[in-house]
């Protein structure tokens, strides 16, 4: 398991559906090591702190398999001739993992890094904005039914990142997973 790509990114002002809202959602990479905070990554920001950020949404974790899947949905939006890629960081994701799906993460479950631990806490929800960051209108309702949400850490122990690192995955109590907990709450979205 290896971070492929770090991204942080700052809040600003987004025309979404004709009304300029903040958000973070856009994510650029960072090259060389960040230092990590009970708070996130240096240089991250969130918009709305009352569903993203804080303790326990201090950094947001995304498997790269799952571009592919994105690249594919954009693609039948006609999105493709527009944007071939699909960078990341595009997800709004903070570290772009390699090797490590939701199906393999339970809360309560600790990423760790040579210099940094991270806590699993609970599934991303898409809201609004996750639309407009993606280009068309059905990604929440995608997400909601592939399960492709990625997850919220905690900082159990500052320090750093970077990119290229490999971690390790330690088990924790194993009550309930990233994914039985993202399908509880994305119910409303699968009608």
């Amino acid at each position: 398991m290896q971070i492929l790509g770090i991204q942080v990114g700052s809040a600003r002002k987004a025309l979404i559906g004709g009304r300029a809202i903040l958000t973070a959602i856009r994510k650029t990479p960072v090259s060389g090591p960040v230092g990590v905070h009970a708070l996130g990554l240096e240089g991250d920001e969130q918009a709305d702190l009352s569903v993203h950020g804080g303790l326990e949404k201090a950094v947001y974790a995304y498997p790269s398999e799952h571009y592919g899947f994105w690249r594919e949905q954009r693609a039948e939006a006609g999105l493709a001739a527009i944007d071939d890629q699909l960078p990341f960081g595009a997800m709004g994701e903070n570290l772009t993992l390699s090797g490590l799906l939701e199906a393999d993460v339970w809360v309560g479950d600790v990423l760790e890094f040579g210099d940094c631990t991270l806590h699993v806490e609970q599934p991303r929800e898409p809201c609004f904005k996750f639309n407009a960051a993606m280009g068309f209108n059905m990604a929440v309702k995608l997400m909601a039914q592939s399960g492709f949400c990625g997850f919220y850490l905690s900082v159990a122990k500052a320090g750093t990142l970077r990119p290229g690192e490999a971690f390790a995955l330690h088990q924790g109590a194993r009550r309930i997973s990233i994914p039985e907990r993202f399908n509880a709450r994305m119910f409303k979205h699968l009608r």
